[in-house]
Order: structure tokens, then C-alpha cells, then sequence
């Protein structure tokens, strides 16, 4: 018994396939942004590490010179006599500190402990002089008022501020034309490494019923090529057991026809009897089984006949008459309405044997066709009114040798090579063929091919 998923769960997973979706989906694309980001993050914390570095060591370069500077300024002003003092006040002005004569510190005590001990250096260094005050202001932002007693008696008001350390302005730009650089570095090494993929999965790609496919360059660094090598030895030893089995099957079909016709003779020969008559029967399925074994080794040798360009309203309704004249009608539904690139006998064998199929089980038969709206392709469809196919075996019949009827009668289960002829030529061709059960009963064996060159023809 099943448990309910929680609510938590429940709007946990929207957000999960939204995730999904927002990853790429090619390795290449995952392992660039991979490493992209990754080179981001280490510099953001390169930079952050080192701009507190440069504040670490702003803070004792200030503690260590400032208040030794401030101090030696209060001096001055101390042994000058008071007349003299304003004048002085000018000169002895920095960009982070400046005095006032007379007067009381404004402000609170330090909040911040960088403050507070930035305080206590210059308050260390202008000893022995009294301290009287010490005022956090808010302008400018980070300043301190110090209140000094002279030996005299007067006041001196020293103001003191931190200074961050300037930073360049180019800095930032400087850093992102280093991470553009190291982000094509990395896009150059991730194409470097996963070409090679995408070079094995379109070889792969294109391998044929015949398994015949162009090999692939050993050229390259040492785990390509071995991999490259790897692969093209794989491809011909396929390659050359399917040769073999292809052989062997078409040479036994090939051989069986002599016997078979011997024995039809033999037959011609004998009385006229029921026995002779269940003879023919059977030499006739056998022959039939041997001219569709015949056909089904030659359809595994790949695509011999070169494509052309048809009419393929034309092609359809010729096999159609020919029908009619042999007293099978077939509906025609649709046209083409332009003329196609394709394998003309391939794309007649496969009609031809999907409407032997549609009439061997069905009264009304019909062939639709249907450009498809996109993609440069054309649909056609065979359609019946039979008994259809049970929906856990529609991928099964299109297999040699498979028949649904559990009698396994040749008379109206056939070869069960029909529509494996059909298949392995819609492969050959690069076309699809699916079968499907009609909502209203009967079966639909749809042919999806493309109207242009593919590539490599």
C-alpha cells in the first residue's frame, strides 16, 4: 500500500523540474557552465580575500603612522606660542586629519571596535598630553573628535578619520577580461574533450542495416585515437558477422528452391488425390517462406537502390489500379501534391507489403497521405478495418518471423516477414514505420519519410 506524498514533497517536485529544465542538456554545454561558474567563485573569493587583505593591512599601516604623525603635530603646536598656533594649522593639514583651536569634541564614544582601537592608537601616541574627549561624528562617515589640553591650558581639537585604501578602476574591468579569457580557455578544452563524443554518437548514428559506416579519424590525442581505433574494429567485426549470418541465410533460402521444385514436380506426377493436393499446399507455403526469406537477407544488406526523385501521387496510384485490377479496391485519402526524394522499389515494397498485410485481415482498406506541416516530411498511412493487433505485440510483428495468430496457419497468418521486409526497408531508408491500434477498430501502419536528400545520399 502506497503512501501519500506530503505537501512538502508534493511542492518540492515543480520546483525540482524546473531546475531540470533550466541545465543543459548537452555535455558540453553542463561541463562549460560547470567550470565557467566554478572560475567565477574562486575569483569573487580571490578578490574578497584579497581586498580584506588590502583593509588588514590599510589598518596597520594607519595605526602605525598616523598617530605617530598626529603626535608630533600636537608637539609642534604645543611649543609654538599661542599667536603663532593658527597659522600653523593650515600646514600641518592632511587629507585624513586636521586640527581646530578651542572649542569641545562633539559625538559619543566609539560604537565600532575598528573605531575604538583606531581611537586608542592616536590617544597612545599623543601622551603625555590630557585627553579630555573622544566623539564618534557622523560626518564625514568613520571620523573621530579628540579633545587635547595643552600645557597651557588651551584647547586643541584634533579631527581624525579612517581612509580606506583606493582601489583602481580598472580592477574590475581587468578582472573580467581575465575570467572571459579563462571562460574560452575553457570552452576550448571541453570542445576539445567532448568533440570526440559527439563525433563517436553521429558515427554511431549512422551506421546502417548493413552496419557499413564511414570510420572514424584515429588521429588525435592518445585516449581518442584508441578509442577511435576501438570503435572501428567493433564496426567491422559487426559488420562482418552480419555479413556472415546474411550469407548463410540467403544462400539456404536460395538452396531450398531446388528441392522445392523437384518435389512440385514429383507432385504433377501422382494421382489426383487430397494428398497431393495438402502436398502442393505446402510446398507452396514453403516456397513462399523461402522467396520472403530470400527478400529479407537481401533487405539486410543496407540501402543499394540510390534515391531519386518520384511523384509520389503517381507511384501511389499505380500500385493502387494494380489492386483494383486484381479485384482488391483500396480508398485513396490525400495527395502529396509535390514530388519527393526518395528509393522508389524500397518505398514500393514497403506499401505493397503493408496493404497485403491491411487486405489479408480486413475488408476495407485505405491509403492516406499527408505532408507534414513541418519538417519537409510525408505520412503514409495504410489503414484497415480488421481485428487489429494486441497492443503489447505491435512492436513484436514488426520482428522476423513473428506471427499474432496463435494457429500459426500460413493461409491467413503468412511468413511473418511481411512487415519485418517493411521495417528493415523504412531503416534502410531513413524512415520510420509505426503501427497503431484505431480507436474504432482496425489497424494503422503509418510511414513517416523525408521528401529531401538525406545527408550522405
Amino acid at each position: 500500500m502506497s503512501t501519500p506524498a506530503s505537501p512538502a514533497a508534493s511542492q518540492a517536485a515543480p520546483v525540482r523540474r524546473g531546475l531540470r529544465r533550466l541545465v543543459p542538456r548537452s555535455l558540453f554545454a553542463r561541463v562549460t557552465l560547470i567550470i565557467v561558474v566554478g572560475l567565477a567563485i574562486a575569483q569573487a573569493l580571490t578578490f574578497g580575500a584579497i581586498n580584506y587583505e588590502r583593509g588588514l593591512a590599510m589598518r596597520e599601516l594607519m595605526m602605525i603612522g598616523i598617530e605617530r604623525d598626529i603626535a608630533s603635530s600636537v608637539a609642534l603646536l604645543d611649543r609654538l606660542p599661542a599667536g603663532e598656533r593658527a597659522d600653523w594649522l593650515a600646514r600641518l593639514e592632511r587629507r585624513n586629519y586636521h586640527f581646530t583651536l578651542g572649542g569641545e569634541a562633539g559625538g559619543n564614544a566609539p560604537a565600532s571596535a575598528s573605531l575604538r582601537q583606531f581611537g586608542e592608537a592616536i590617544m597612545d601616541a599623543m601622551r603625555p598630553f590630557e585627553i579630555v574627549k573622544i566623539g564618534e561624528v557622523g560626518h564625514p562617515a568613520g571620523g573621530l573628535e579628540i579633545q587635547v589640553r595643552l600645557h597651557d591650558g588651551s584647547a586643541l581639537i584634533v579631527h581624525a578619520r579612517r581612509v580606506d585604501m583606493p582601489m583602481s578602476p580598472w580592477l574590475m574591468w581587468g578582472m573580467a577580461v581575465q575570467l572571459l579569457v579563462l571562460a574560452l580557455c575553457a570552452w576550448a578544452a571541453v570542445r576539445l574533450v567532448t568533440r570526440p563524443l559527439a563525433q563517436l554518437a553521429s558515427a554511431a548514428d549512422e551506421l546502417g542495416p548493413d552496419l557499413k559506416g564511414r570510420p572514424l579519424d584515429e588521429h588525435g590525442p592518445s585516449e581518442v585515437a584508441h578509442a577511435a581505433r576501438a570503435f572501428n574494429a567493433m564496426q567491422q567485426r559487426i559488420s562482418g558477422y552480419m555479413s556472415e549470418r546474411v550469407e548463410i541465410l540467403a544462400a539456404i533460402s536460395h538452396d531450398l528452391q531446388t528441392p522445392i521444385t523437384r518435389m512440385r514436380l514429383r507432385t504433377e506426377l501422382m494421382d489426383a488425390t487430397p494428398d497431393r493436393d495438402k502436398f502442393r499446399q505446402d510446398l507452396d507455403a514453403m516456397k513462399s517462406l523461402v522467396r520472403e526469406g530470400v527478400t529479407y537477407a537481401r533487405t539486410l544488406h543496407g540501402a543499394t537502390e540510390p534515391p531519386l526523385r518520384v511523384d509520389a501521387d503517381a507511384l501511389v496510384q499505380s500500385m493502387l489500379a494494380d489492386y483494383e485490377d486484381a479485384g482488391q479496391p483500396v480508398r485513396l485519402e490525400g495527395r502529396a501534391g509535390a514530388p519527393i526524394v526518395t528509393r522508389p522499389n524500397a518505398l514500393r515494397r514497403i506499401l505493397a507489403n503493408l496493404i497485403d498485410n491491411a487486405l489479408k485481415f480486413g475488408t476495407e482498406v485505405s491509403v492516406r497521405v499527408q505532408p507534414e506541416a513541418a519538417g519537409g516530411q510525408l505520412r503514409i498511412a495504410v489503414v484497415d478495418n480488421g481485428p487489429g493487433i494486441p497492443a503489447d505485440e505491435l512492436d513484436a510483428v514488426l520482428k522476423p518471423f513473428y506471427r499474432v495468430e496463435s494457429s500459426r496457419n500460413r493461409d491467413t497468418g503468412g511468413t511473418g516477414l511481411g512487415l519485418a521486409i517493411a521495417q528493415q526497408l523504412a531503416t534502410a531508408m531513413g524512415a520510420q514505420l509505426r503501427l497503431a491500434n484505431r480507436p474504432e477498430g482496425g489497424l494503422e501502419a503509418s510511414l513517416l519519410l523525408g521528401t529531401r536528400p538525406a545527408p550522405g545520399d
